[in-house]
């Protein structure tokens, strides 16, 4: 790189510091898309909407091949499970391990590892020799991926952006994210129309590349890495400094219960889109649109914000609007109604985790993210395929939407028991 041949005599800390505020000087970028002005943001961001086009429209095709191979709703609660339990094994792990290493190259690892999976799926899959034993195999594997990728990607964040930018810059990691959920499911829902499913998992295969090559190309400061102590007493200091914090520990007990009876509903649309409102594969594409055209728009509202106030609030009534959503949308039988619910989802979905976020990170020291945002991914990404492996099993005593919705309004239940217990988390400003 060209600022490699500069000799310099300049203190290494404040070295540090001149990297990160140096992108930060330019003003020409609006103020709802400000954290964009930092270089290194703005190359990841990029390279990780690609992508997550690209997984939107492998996750559409790999729910409908699950229908075809068993046209079974357990088996789709159960490559879901495989897919989501590995952040419940291994998520906590990602954190120290996230404390330990280079953040960027633990990336590059596990995206690395995703695309050879995608590949993987594409080949079986034109090849017609796919079984959904494999199919749960691959999920599996990839769901390890994920879970060692996500408090590394939560983590690095904040040491791409100053701290004045950092409500904006997860405002805008929702933005990019819920604009791939409008466009990959569309594409997803048309490609598999026109091409087949296998050229929905070789697309995602192929839009690694994108985050894959601004990981290799950015430069910022090297955190302090923790390696004093053993992994599991590192691991237990984490699990101990959030339970010290009343705002944080609150918060993880009230994702972990929306996690368990409320996120399993989303691997669930399919079920929705082809067996109860028949609306085939672009009916499928548009409600997840829909959904994550309400996610934009609550994430185009957040980072127009300068300051999210009454967060504990914010929270908590945010996540029973997305509750009473999902119990009318399971039992809609017309589309329209369908559609307008998933966008409702979508808008409280965003709003509540990302000022979830938003708080976890501002409440965590430097030393302590990595751990702080695997205990946070754990509760938010971990118990959903506990919940999806139960949705599964009742769906062969009853309708799926019935347990659906019983299970949703026992996250309501939670929610407001949590609200009412806890006055850290009333008084969350």
């Amino acid at each position: 790189m060209a600022e490699e041949t500069v000799q310099t005599e300049v203190n290494p800390e404040l070295e540090a510091d001149l990297v990160l505020e140096l992108p930060v000087a330019g003003t020409r970028w609006p103020p709802i898309a400000r954290a964009l002005r930092n270089h290194d943001y703005r190359l990841f961001w990029s390279g990780c909407l690609v992508s997550n086009i690209g997984t939107w429209m492998q996750n559409v095709a790999q729910g409908w091949l699950v229908l075809e191979l068993s046209n079974s709703s357990f088996w789709l609660g159960m490559v879901g499970f495989a897919a989501s339990f590995p952040f419940l094994l291994f998520t906590l792990f990602g954190g120290v391990i996230a404390d330990r290493v280079s953040k960027r190259h633990l990336l590059i690892g596990t995206q690395s590892a995703q695309m050879i999976f995608a590949f993987v799926l594409a080949g079986l899959t034109y090849f017609k020799i796919i079984t959904i034993g494999q199919l749960a195999l691959l999920a599996f594997l990839t769901g390890v991926s994920n879970a060692l990728n996500a408090p590394a990607y939560q983590a690095l964040v904040p040491r791409l952006v100053p701290p004045e930018d950092l409500q904006n810059a997860i405002a805008l990691n929702s933005a990019q994210f819920n604009t791939s959920r409008i466009v990959g499911p569309t594409l997803g829902g048309y490609a598999m129309a026109y091409f087949g499913m296998t050229g929905n998992f070789l697309l995602n295969g192929f839009s690694f590349l994108a985050v894959l090559w601004p990981l290799h190309r950015m430069r910022y400061p090297e955190e302090k890495r923790e390696r004093h102590a053993s992994v599991l007493r590192s691991l237990h200091e984490g699990i101990v400094y959030v339970r010290r914090s009343p705002e944080m520990s609150a918060i993880v007990m009230l994702i972990a219960s929306a996690s368990l009876f409320l996120l399993p509903f989303i691997t669930f649309i399919p079920y929705f889109a082809k067996d109860v409102l028949n609306a085939g594969e672009r009916g499928l594409g548009f409600l997840m649109a829909c959904s994550g055209i309400g996610a934009l728009t609550a994430a185009g509202m957040i980072a127009a914000l300068p300051r999210i106030r009454w967060r504990g609030r914010v929270i908590v009534f945010c996540g029973l609007f997305v509750m009473t959503a999902v119990i009318v949308f399971s039992y809609s039988r017309i589309f329209a109604l369908s559609s307008a619910m998933s966008f409702c989802e979508g808008f409280g979905m965003v709003t509540s985790l990302s000022t979830v976020n938003v708080t976890m990170q501002q409440l965590s020291s430097d030393e302590m993210r990595g751990r702080v945002m695997s205990i946070y991914a754990t509760s938010f990404l971990g118990l959903p395929p506990v919940g999806c492996l139960i949705i599964g099993v009742l769906s062969r005593h009853m309708a799926a939407e019935h347990a659906i919705a019983a299970m949703t309004g026992l996250a309501m239940v939670c929610y407001l028991g949590f609200y009412m217990r806890s006055k850290a988390l009333r008084e969350l400003d």
